[in-house]
């Protein structure tokens, strides 16, 4: 797969994931691309995706743009030195972010949010230079030699040698001329090789950039053509299209670095209903500085926070307008009408305090209707009152971030499941399961976990092997009290599992924000992992175990690891 290009002076400074892409469900094109990026130093992460690859290169380009000047401030407020100047304007910027969150609804109000398609369009030129760099060979002329004048002394006349002297000088003048000649032709001739090989080179050269910008301006054609066919896509209100058009206009949306824009898009079109999963920023994520003081007798320069109940009015503020000011855009740029109406589930990551784990909540959850929406005046609303009105659900306060049933579920929908396959009905008791491939068994566990499941109406889904984030299943559980998302790890060992892969696995249940995790295992753990597991929300399956539940579900099979392994050499 063609990768993408990263510009930026500071890649040093970056985490890239592969690039990947969701196929149809036939498998015969690829619906969208998808690239991670994480900046280490400023701790910021965005997954970027685009039907094209042109057009994740441009949001890719952007992202890098953004962070490049963001990292600048960032250094800047590092690195300041420390002085009066630097606390007054400091002061003087976090008065302005104050601001900023009182104004994240009123930003968007002057702002037409309708697509411009023709700014997605490459209108550079290609750089073709103006002369070949090379330069052009010289040669220089060797002076003619001079003629040899005889000089015949007195002694020499007397004795008769001037006609012998004169036809050595003549010899030797006849000499100096041939080597002269001979010379000048082989210069000449080198000269003429050079200037040959001089114009070749040039030709090649110029042939070259006129290829490349031929090449330039077919595939500029071609971007036009992509981008032309996605704006007849949207207007003829194909899924896709209207899910791409709604990013696009989710990504314009300029919140001056408040927080980093992390959202889900998903479309109904038999009802025109726009589903979207936006992820709020966490309260702490937030401004809190209110003035900046330098203390002269140490240097320093030290904080004055807002007091706690604006912290929390602030928060509560900024996610009412982030809920408004996103409907308004995504109704305001559906110049086409494919959108009647925009679902929004505001999502916050946070930590359980009654477990301590990591969780993704919906704390906020509104199904706007664009008849009804398009009559409020935004500018003249309190948003708080607004959302209410629109019969939005959230806790009294926002800031205490206690989930809230959504209006209505987005589709549990992951663009790494795959088509699961059937593999318990070829097992039998001669079926060792230490042998069979990874694919199979990974299928097997799925297959397997889904009978578990499948009393309580759960569902089990397999990941895609190249790109599965350290998931091979993940199981839906829909039990109030023992369920939810449920990542699943198969491991057909031969040897003892270490308590690496448990870590990883409670890596994964963390980042994915999952309530559990299951590791299933043809061999054993060693006494760390089970250590490790011990005291959090992890399962480690055995051979043994797996047997078990294999029968309990009417399957047969065996374990031999010690034949498994044997046979890996033969």
């Amino acid at each position: 797969m063609t990768d993408i290009t990263l510009h930026s002076p500071n890649l040093d400074k970056l985490e890239i994931g592969n690039l990947s892409a969701k196929f149809s469900a036939r498998g015969d094109r690829i619906l969208r691309y998808y690239i991670d990026i994480r900046h280490k130093t400023m701790n910021l992460h965005r997954e970027l995706g685009a039907p094209e690859l042109f057009i994740l290169q441009s949001k890719v380009d952007a992202l890098l743009a953004d962070w490049d000047e963001k990292l600048v401030a960032f250094e800047t407020k590092r690195l300041f030195q420390t002085g009066k100047g630097a606390a007054d304007d400091m002061t003087a910027d976090a008065i302005r972010d104050q601001e900023r969150i009182s104004r994240i609804l009123a930003h968007t109000l002057t702002i037409d949010d309708a697509i411009d398609w023709e700014t997605l369009k490459d209108r550079s030129q290609y750089p073709m230079p103006s002369r070949f760099p090379e330069p052009q060979p010289t040669t220089v002329p060797r002076p003619e030699p001079a003629y040899e004048a005889l000089q015949i002394g007195l002694l020499d006349r007397l004795l008769g040698k001037r006609r012998h002297l004169e036809g050595q000088a003549e010899t030797r003048n006849a000499r100096a001329g041939e080597e002269w000649r001979r010379s000048e032709m082989e210069r000449e001739a080198l000269h003429a090789v050079a200037m040959t090989n001089w114009e070749a080179r040039e030709a090649a050269f110029w042939a070259e950039h006129h290829g490349a910008k031929a090449e330039h301006l077919s595939a500029q054609a071609a971007s036009h053509s992509k981008v032309d066919a996605l704006r007849d896509a949207v207007a003829d209100r194909d899924p896709d299209a209207v899910i791409e058009h709604a990013s696009l206009v989710l990504e314009n949306s300029d919140y001056g670095g408040l927080f980093e824009k992390s959202y889900e898009v998903q479309y109904r079109p038999d009802d025109r209903l726009l589903l979207l999963a936006y992820d709020l920023p966490a309260p702490d994520r937030l401004p809190q500085t209110k003035s900046v003081k330098f203390v002269k007798a140490t240097g320093e320069l030290v904080e004055t926070k807002i007091a706690e109940r604006d912290r929390k009015a602030n928060f509560d503020s900024a996610c009412h307008q982030i809920c408004l000011r996103t409907i308004h855009e995504l109704f305001e740029a559906d110049v086409d009408g494919n959108v009647d109406a925009v679902l929004f589930n505001g999502m916050v990551e946070s930590v359980d305090p009654a477990t301590g784990l990591q969780r993704r909540s919906c704390i906020l959850s509104v199904l706007a209707k664009r008849d009804e929406f398009c009559r409020i005046d935004l500018a003249r609303v309190d948003p708080k009152a607004c959302f209410k009105a629109l019969k939005g659900v959230s806790a009294a306060s926002l800031s205490a971030l206690a989930p809230v049933p959504p209006v209505i579920e987005m589709d549990r929908e992951d663009r790494r499941f795959i088509e699961a396959r059937e593999v318990g009905s070829t097992l039998s008791q001669g079926t060792n399961l230490a042998s069979i491939s990874w694919d199979d068994f990974e299928h097997l566990v799925r297959e397997l976990f889904e009978k578990e499941f499948l009393s309580r109406g759960g569902e089990v889904k397999v990941t895609q092997s190249s790109s599965d984030g350290g998931v091979d299943a993940i199981a839906f559980d829909p039990d109030p009290i023992s369920g939810g998302k449920i990542v699943i790890q198969a491991k057909r060992y031969t040897r003892t599992v270490g308590v690496a892969a448990v870590r990883d696995l409670y890596g994964t249940v963390m980042n994915e924000g999952a309530s559990r995790g299951i590791l299933v295992t043809t061999s054993d753990y060693g006494p760390d992992a089970y250590r490790f597991a011990s005291d959090k929300p992890l399962a480690l399956l055995n051979g043994a175990n797996l047997l078990h539940l294999l029968e309990k579900h009417g399957y047969q099979a065996s374990i031999d690891v010690a034949g498994a392994r044997a046979a890996r050499f033969q």
